[in-house]
C-alpha cells in the first residue's frame, strides 16, 4: 500500500511545479513561498484532526521533536532555492536538478539508515545522473544566450536540500504518526518562509498580488500539501531508498503539464535525458 502512497505523491508533486510557476510569474518566489505555506499548514493539520493524532503531541520524544524540526527547516531551505529557481528558469531545466536529489539521499540512507545499496539501484543512479545532465544540456545549447546561472545554483541547493529533508524526516517520523509529523514540520517551514519575507521587507507585496496569482499559488500550496501527506505516509511505512526515487517519478507529469500549459518543448536530447531518469528510477525498484 505504501508504494501506491509514493506514486499519489509524485503525481501532486508534478502538478505543484506547473500551478507554482503560472502563481509566482509576477510575484517575487519568497512571498510566493510563505502564502502557499499557509495552505499547505492548514490542509496538514486538517488531517491531523480527521485521522484523529493530535493527541499524540505529547508522546512525542525530544529526539523526534529535534529531526522534525531539522528536516523542516531543511524542506524550508529547499522550497525558497527551488521556487526562485523556477522562478528564474524553465520547468523543464529546474525539475531534473531538483529530482536529482534521489541520489545523494540514497548514499545517505545508506550511510545513515544502514540501507542496502543493490547493482540495479547503482545502475539508476548513473541513469538518473545522465538523464540530468543530458536535459540541462539541451537548454544550454539552445540559448545561446544565457543571461546567468543563479537558477542553478539556486536548483542544486534546493536538490541537496530535499535530500536531507528526507533522511532527517525519516529518522524523525519513525515512531510518530506520518499526518502528524508533516504537520508538526510544515510549522517549521512557515515560520522559516515568513521571517525570510519579513527580512528582506517584502510583506507588503501581499497586498499587490493578483487574484489570479493567488489562485494558482493557493492551488499548488494544496498539491502540495496532498503530495507531502502520501509522501511521508509512504515513507513512514516504506523504505526512504524507495519511495524517494517513485516520488522522483512526477518529472513525468511536469514535463507532461509543461507541454500542455507552458508550451516547453523537449529537444531529441532533452527526451532522451527522460527516458534515461525515468529507466533508472524504475530500476531501483527492483529490489522490492
Amino acid at each position: 500500500m505504501w508504494i501506491l502512497y509514493a506514486f499519489g505523491s509524485a503525481l501532486f508533486a508534478g502538478a505543484t511545479s506547473i500551478l507554482a510557476k503560472i502563481g509566482i510569474e509576477d510575484v517575487d518566489s519568497h512571498v510566493a513561498t510563505a502564502l502557499r505555506t499557509i495552505v499547505v499548514l492548514i490542509f496538514s493539520w486538517l488531517m491531523v484532526f480527521i485521522v484523529g493524532s493530535q493527541s499524540q503531541l505529547v508522546d512525542i520524544s525530544i529526539k523526534s521533536y529535534i529531526f522534525l524540526i531539522l528536516s523542516g527547516m531543511a524542506t524550508g531551505a529547499s522550497w525558497l532555492c527551488y521556487f526562485k529557481s523556477l522562478q528564474l528558469g524553465d520547468v523543464n531545466k529546474v525539475v531534473p536538478i531538483d529530482k536529482s536529489s534521489t541520489i545523494l539521499t540514497m548514499v545517505l540512507a545508506f550511510i545513515f539508515l544502514k540501507e542496502d545499496i543493490t547493482v540495479p539501484m547503482v545502475i539508476g543512479m548513473i541513469a538518473i545522473g545522465l538523464g540530468t545532465y543530458l536535459m540541462i544540456q539541451k537548454k544550454e545549447e539552445e540559448q545561446k544566450e544565457v543571461k546567468n546561472k543563479a537558477w542553478l545554483i539556486y536548483a542544486v541547493l534546493s536538490a541537496v536540500c530535499a535530500s536531507l529533508t528526507s533522511i532527517l524526516a525519516k529518522i524523525g517520523i519513525e515512531n510518530v504518526e506520518s499526518n502528524l509529523g508533516t504537520a508538526i514540520r510544515t510549522i517549521v517551514v512557515l515560520m522559516m518562509a515568513w521571517l525570510i519575507v519579513f527580512l528582506q521587507k517584502k510583506h507588503g507585496q501581499v497586498k499587490k498580488i493578483s487574484k489570479k496569482s493567488l489562485l494558482f499559488i493557493g492551488l499548488s500550496g494544496i498539491a502540495t500539501g496532498a503530495s507531502w501527506l502520501c509522501y511521508y505516509k509512504a515513507l513512514h511505512d516504506g523504505l526512504a531508498s524507495i519511495v524517494v526515487p517513485i516520488d522522483k517519478l512526477s518529472i513525468l507529469v511536469t514535463v507532461a503539464f509543461a507541454y500542455i500549459f507552458l508550451k516547453e518543448k523537449l529537444s531529441k536530447k532533452s527526451a532522451a535525458g527522460l527516458i534515461l531518469i525515468t529507466v533508472g528510477t524504475l530500476s531501483l525498484l527492483i529490489k522490492i
